[in-house]
């Protein structure tokens, strides 16, 4: 017999509502049916931040590299504007200031005045803040660099046909300048044989003309200008010499006329004294017998003419006739 205490409450079932049941799991447990679509929210939540983060990590990837890419462009730049800018004020300003008659080919000057005249670009660098902008200067950069480097050549080879025209230029000219100096000297040391003072200097003139030969056919402008410097200064040696021997010539010359004149004076004053002066006479005072000297005298007198000339005969008062008679002191006395 149950008592009270024993009787058992028969529990009516509960239902639970379908929605919130899911199918049981392969371990045989059930799960809510909210659970999976807050997984999968989360999930995709998960995978959106994955998504940004790896976004911004490519980004920024990508914005690392593009910076790095317009450095090493606006390096290239630099580097390459800086060899351009070196020549252009160095060498190509120094070849800017040959003129068209220096050269042998005047072409090499208006091709380097285009070179020179050509606008170097601007540069920018890079001011752009993210990787498009980044890209894009990089492009224009190495558009410049390519830019410098391709004038840089251009007009280094302008520069250099403006070098090699001018020292064309200049060997012609001192080949030129030598041979028209090396025929005045042969010339020179032809026509100054036996008219020099010291012939020493037509050896010296010679020697420069052997050595000039050996070099006017040579490529060195310098050696050719020594050659021409050194003949110019043999040619002047054998000119001075050649005045000295026409001067000395023409003071002995001076000298030997002038004695000719002096000796010729002297001959002619000697042959001019020649004339007869006649006699003199004169009366010797205090003789009472009225005595007379006489004195003849001729000067340049002689031969038969003196002979027979009459001696004065002194009659009279003053003569003394035939007795007259001779003394030693050149007197006839009374």
């Amino acid at each position: 017999m149950m008592n009270e205490n024993d009787k058992t409450e028969i529990l009516e079932p509960v239902e639970t509502p379908a929605e919130n049941i899911t199918e049981p799991s392969k371990d045989g447990r059930k799960c809510p049916k909210w659970l999976p679509p807050l997984v999968a929210a989360v999930c995709a939540v998960i995978l959106v931040a994955a998504g940004i983060i790896g976004w911004n990590a490519y980004s920024g990837a990508k914005l690392a590299e593009a910076k790095e890419a317009c450095a090493t462009a606006a390096d290239t730049v630099r580097n390459n504007a800086n060899e351009y800018n070196a020549l252009l004020n160095g060498d190509a300003a120094d070849a800017a200031a040959v003129k068209a008659e220096q050269v042998k080919d005047s072409k090499t000057v208006e091709s380097l005045g285009k070179e020179l005249k050509a606008m170097a670009p601007e540069y920018e660098g890079c001011v752009a803040e993210n990787a498009q902008g980044l890209d894009a200067a990089a492009v224009k950069l190495n558009e410049q660099a390519d830019w410098y480097e391709t004038h840089e050549k251009s007009l280094s080879k302008a520069v250099r046909a403006v070098v090699e025209s001018k020292a064309a230029k200049r060997l012609d000219d001192a080949k030129t300048n030598l041979t028209a100096k090396l025929d005045e000297a042969s010339k020179l040391l032809a026509d100054s044989d036996g008219k020099v003072a010291d012939n020493a200097t037509r050896d010296a003139l010679s020697n420069a003309i052997d050595a000039a030969n050996g070099l006017k056919d040579g490529n060195d402008p310098a050696k050719i200008d020594g050659a021409r410097k050194t003949l110019e200064d043999a040619i002047n040696g054998v000119n001075a010499s050649v005045q000295a021997k026409t001067d000395a010539d023409a003071q002995a010359a001076a000298a030997a006329a002038a004695a000719a004149q002096a000796q010729a004076q002297a001959q002619s004053t000697y042959s001019g004294v020649s004339s007869y002066s006649g006699g003199a006479y004169g009366r010797t005072e205090g003789s009472t017998s009225g005595s007379n000297t006489y004195r003849g005298t001729t000067s340049g007198g002689s031969g038969p003419a003196a002979a027979s000339a009459p001696k004065p005969n002194l009659n009279g008062a003053y003569g003394c006739g035939n007795s007259c008679t001779g003394k030693d002191d050149g007197y006839y006395h009374h």
